[in-house]
């Protein structure tokens, strides 16, 4: 087995995988690797994975087992992520071609794990329960120059009874705000126009180092007051711990965007209690009215689950009314499905497939009613767009606003990184379409 010199990294699952990805490409390349596109030419492959949803675990599993039954083409494979903690040593048995596994909590060892491997010839696995914030995330290698993910907590202590990141990625770590200033300074330096705080429950930063005396609301006013921040977003937000100061510095705060990501999961206070989501449909209401009235403009998304054990009929359309009523601008909807090691595995998985499907397709279509409606608000709107790229027709422009809506317009490749005003005149499927509302001014190229 030799020092590999080329790899490949496929990630899979949520926002702080990718940024463990740029995390691990950038300790590979300084260590002297070369990024290739070419998976099974790679000297190192590594599957970055999750565990959230079952369909994301079953394409690696899928993977792995085809690789072991074909000749193994890479020097050295990993696997690394939610699934690593998940399954730990037992990927070994299953795939003896494997050469090692690291878990969410300790890509900052990788490169000692590529050594050992290397000397010994054999399997290693390091998955420890805790994150020790010793991370250097200013190695982070990053493809897209306009737009990053910082982190500025690990792990979950709530517990929800059908999630596992609590088991995959430990308690609540919250990092060091300096730490998260110095990278925030050194993004805004290199051009980056947008930051988006990645946490599982941003909402909770600070609370485990009390000493420090800065709680996120906190951290958002330090990362404001850094020169030349365009936009700062951040998720995932738990409803139980957003706070009147949070909602304050959403309104007052001139960098950060004004979509938040607010998760009900479900509709029911009993399947929510069910779920362990600390809060009943009432409280959450009456956090949303609260956050309405601070920020009137505010755009909310959430989660939610259906057909979860025991839904009842009745319970799933108080969801159905909930979402009626509070109109979420962006909704990520999911069928149930049982997760190892979580609670709700003890209970059975009682919703025929068929009765979580016809309720999935009756959200995501009352989602689009609502979505055509608020596009057809936005019309002769001028609304502030980051310009990311060319939409696949290479004419037109695209980026998003600040609350997230795809835009599309007519321009130039000197527009690509800059704020623009675009006035909005119709719309195509989910994507609006306008024009630019004013000459250009002190445009810089990224």
């Amino acid at each position: 087995m030799q020092d590999p010199k080329t790899y490949f990294i496929r990630t899979y699952g949520c926002q702080m995988n990718e940024l463990d990805t740029e995390i691990m490409a950038g300790q590979l390349q300084k260590r002297g690797l070369t990024p290739i596109e070419d998976e099974e030419s790679a000297d190192l492959l590594i599957f970055n994975t999750c565990s959230i949803r079952d369909l994301a675990e079953r394409k690696v599993m899928g993977k792995l087992g085809r690789m072991g039954r074909g000749q193994k083409k890479n020097g050295i494979i990993g696997v690394t992520g939610c699934m690593a903690m998940a399954k730990k040593n037992s990927l070994f048995r299953k795939f003896p071609h494997l050469d090692f596994v690291v878990g969410t909590n300790n890509i900052t060892d990788l490169g000692t794990v590529l050594d050992e491997v290397l000397y010994t010839k054999k399997q290693v696995y390091k998955t420890e329960d805790r994150f020790e914030e010793n991370l250097d995330y200013l190695v982070a290698k990053r493809d897209n120059k306009i737009k990053a993910y910082v982190s500025i907590i690990r792990g979950c202590d709530k517990f929800c009874t059908y999630c596992v990141v609590p088991y995959t990625r430990g308690q609540e770590v919250s990092r060091p705000p300096e730490s998260i200033i110095e990278e925030c300074k050194k993004l805004v330096d290199a051009g980056y126009k947008e930051i988006t705080l990645l946490g599982q429950n941003v909402n909770s930063y600070g609370k485990d180092k009390k000493e420090w005396n800065c709680l996120f609301h906190d951290l958002l006013y330090k990362l404001d007051k850094i020169p030349g921040m365009e936009r700062i977003r951040f998720m995932t937000s738990h409803p139980i711990d957003i706070t009147v100061e949070l909602m304050q510095a959403i309104r007052d705060l001139p960098s950060l965007c004004n979509l938040v990501h607010f998760p009900i999961q479900a509709g029911s206070s009993r399947i929510l209690k069910k779920m362990h989501r600390i809060y009943t449909k009432e409280q959450y209401l009456e956090k949303v009215d609260l956050l309405r009235s601070i920020v009137p403009n505010v755009s909310l998304g959430t989660d939610i689950i259906v057909g979860f054990p025991t839904e009842t009929e009745a319970e799933f359309q108080e969801t159905y009314d909930v979402m009626k009523q509070i109109r979420y601008s962006l909704a990520f909807i999911y069928a149930y499905s049982p997760r190892k090691g979580t609670p709700a595995m003890r209970w059975k998985d009682d919703i025929p497939e068929e009765v979580k499907q016809d309720r999935l397709q009756r959200l995501m279509e009352l989602q689009e009613e609502i979505s055509a409606e608020e596009r057809n608000t936005l019309l002769d709107h001028t609304l502030e767009v980051l310009v990311e790229r060319f939409n696949k027709d290479g004419r037109m422009l695209k980026g998003r606003t600040r609350c997230w809506k795809k835009v599309i317009f007519e321009g130039d490749e000197s527009m690509i990184g800059t704020l623009q005003q675009v006035k909005i005149h119709s719309f195509s499927h989910q994507t609006l379409v306008g024009e630019l509302a004013k000459p250009l001014q002190g445009l810089r190229v990224i």
